[in-house]
């Protein structure tokens, strides 16, 4: 296992973000453990969630990949610092997206989308704190 990876965990726990019990899921799924992102909440502890999230990326993707989506509403930060961690660590620019739960009828930035706008070919990766079922895609 890569170090950060291990390294991840042991911030998770730190973080007081990753809990161990008798969790039951959104899902309805039982589970040992439960993922709370909600829980970084200061900007150092936000600043190496991007870092882990950058490097998992560029294991997994390369630089191969234009946009990082991030769902709304936890996703939405994530994009952010990743993106962000992204280009300092790789020297890429990535742009990033979200969804909006509502969509925006007024101002010069209208409809369903906040950061950058998706074009045609754009390569995706989406970023979520935790999916069990997929519906929230």
């Amino acid at each position: 296992m890569e170090s950060y990876k291990s390294e991840f965990i042991d911030f998770m726990v730190e973080s007081d973000v990753l809990k161990f019990g008798d969790f039951t899921l959104k899902s309805g799924r039982k589970s040992p453990f439960f993922m709370n992102a909600g829980a970084y909440v200061t900007g150092s502890q936000l600043k190496r969630l991007g870092e882990y999230y950058a490097k998992a990326i560029h294991d997994n993707y390369g630089d191969d990949f234009d946009v990082l989506f991030g769902p709304a509403y936890k996703g939405i930060p994530l994009a952010v610092v990743t993106a962000i961690a992204y280009s300092e660590l790789y020297g890429k620019e990535v742009r990033y997206c979200s969804d909006r739960k509502e969509a925006k009828d007024h101002g010069a930035d209208k409809g369903g989308f906040l950061g950058s706008s998706l074009k045609d070919g754009d390569r995706v990766v989406m970023i979520e704190d935790v999916t069990t079922s997929g519906k929230s895609m």
